[in-house]
């Protein structure tokens, strides 16, 4: 920011940063908004580099990974609440201060630091909000939810993290365009999937979600066992808490617990665990005897309703595999846990690490003793470099693709395609 602003050019950090360190807890990352135009960036940080095909960022990095993003203030056009487009539209404008603020999606993230007075600057009420822990939409709830549905999942991101109310008409407008989501790209919804079950408060998140009805367009398989029929019907403010309901409560709490930890849990393990009440509910998982033949049958049929369930999430292929591994031996080592010691043709699997801990997990949030270890899912090794080091951003050749290649020659008769080394 400083070398931007010595440079001629004004520099803010926006969003996430300016709200964590307004709820005292520590930034994840960084975000810097500027003046400068990515091309006048890009000259200015060597160590960067360009991104983005509908709005270009710049990318500044540094040693250790780190990664700061610096993007250029926007222009409010595309989002004018009195437009008449209803999507959002291709542009690259640029805008001021006051423009920007008004593109955010809520308004405690819509904040502004800046390094002259050491002064916050807020256009939309966002230090109000914050103050009253309250979650609101910058602009019409409804109209900036209709040009992106995944503003709905955001809002409710940050409302579980934070402990956070949903404002009234922003809570009116999720509960009337909740089934919007599914004119979402699937890439989007997964990434936002993704960053929910990593937030560190997936409990919370995912009572919010079924609460709005989110979580059943995103997964619409579990909205049978989670919300079943009643008669007469519940009162709301009561709402029944079903088994299953229950028990996958308890399985994001235990995996609340290892994200905040320290523990990356991969993908295919945390929609595994998240499948346990479903594949008990639907495929009665814990009462069968998987062995033999079974066991190739079962196998069979996880697969087939990954398949059918999943495909709003575009879950790779070896992540079901995964998946569908860890659920079907869930019941053997359910099974043999109950005995002093597990059987030798059992620890030779090459399941048997990850599966030990897919159960032990599992345990956990069934009752049993806290996971204390997990061998194969190490948290993240601290990072020794300094991170205000830049590195080099090595530029493409422009060389010819033929660049570099020379014939080649052999010593033995006849050489090698007709060609001797004299």
């Amino acid at each position: 920011m400083y070398k931007l602003r010595d440079a001629g050019f004004s520099a803010y950090l926006v969003g996430g940063g300016v709200r964590d360190i307004f709820l005292g807890k520590k930034p994840k990352d960084f975000d810097i908004s500027t003046d400068a135009r990515p091309g006048q960036l890009r000259k200015l940080f060597n160590n960067s580099r360009i991104i983005g095909n509908r709005f270009r960022l710049v990318q500044v990095l540094f040693r250790g990974g780190k990664i700061v993003e610096v993007s250029t203030l926007r222009c409010k056009s595309e989002y004018d609440i009195n437009g008449e487009n209803e999507v959002l539209q291709s542009n690259n404008t640029f805008g001021s201060l006051e423009d920007d603020a008004f593109r955010r999606d809520l308004t405690i993230n819509a904040l502004f630091y800046e390094i002259e007075n050491h002064t916050v600057i807020d256009y939309c009420g966002g230090v109000e909000d914050i103050q009253k822990r309250i979650i609101r939409i910058v602009g019409d709830p409804e109209r900036r939810i209709i040009r992106d549905p995944v503003r709905i999942m955001r809002a409710i991101r940050h409302a579980s993290r934070n402990d956070f109310a949903i404002e009234d008409i922003t809570w009116q407008a999720i509960l009337q365009h909740s089934a919007d989501l599914r004119l979402c790209p699937i890439s989007r919804i997964r990434d936002e999937v993704f960053k929910d079950f990593r937030s560190g408060s997936l409990a919370a998140w995912a009572r919010i979600a079924i609460e709005s009805r989110i979580f059943f367009e995103i997964f619409p398989f579990y909205e049978d066992l989670l919300l079943p029929a009643t008669d007469p019907p519940q009162d709301p403010q009561t709402p029944k808490v079903t088994p299953a309901l229950e028990f996958l409560l308890e399985i994001f709490q235990v995996i609340d617990r290892l994200q905040n930890d320290g523990h990356k849990l991969p993908d295919h393990l945390l929609i595994a665990l998240f499948l346990i009440p479903w594949a008990q509910e639907k495929m009665g998982l814990m009462q069968l005897d998987l062995s033999g033949k079974a066991h190739f049958t079962f196998s069979r049929q996880m697969r087939y309703e990954l398949n059918l369930n999943f495909n709003r999430l575009s879950i790779k292929r070896l992540d079901k595999e995964n998946i569908t591994s860890l659920l079907v031996n869930l019941p053997t080592f359910i099974k043999f846990s109950e005995k002093s010691k597990w059987p030798g043709w059992f620890l030779r699997k090459s399941y048997f690490n990850t599966g030990l801990e897919f159960y032990e997990i599992y345990r956990e949030a069934t009752g049993g003793d806290m996971v204390t270890s997990l061998n194969s899912i190490r948290k993240p090794e601290p990072e020794h470099v300094p991170d205000h080091e830049p590195v080099h951003v090595r530029k493409k050749s422009r060389s010819s693709r033929h660049a570099g290649r020379t014939p080649a020659f052999s010593n033995t008769a006849g050489g090698i395609f007709g060609l001797k080394r004299k």
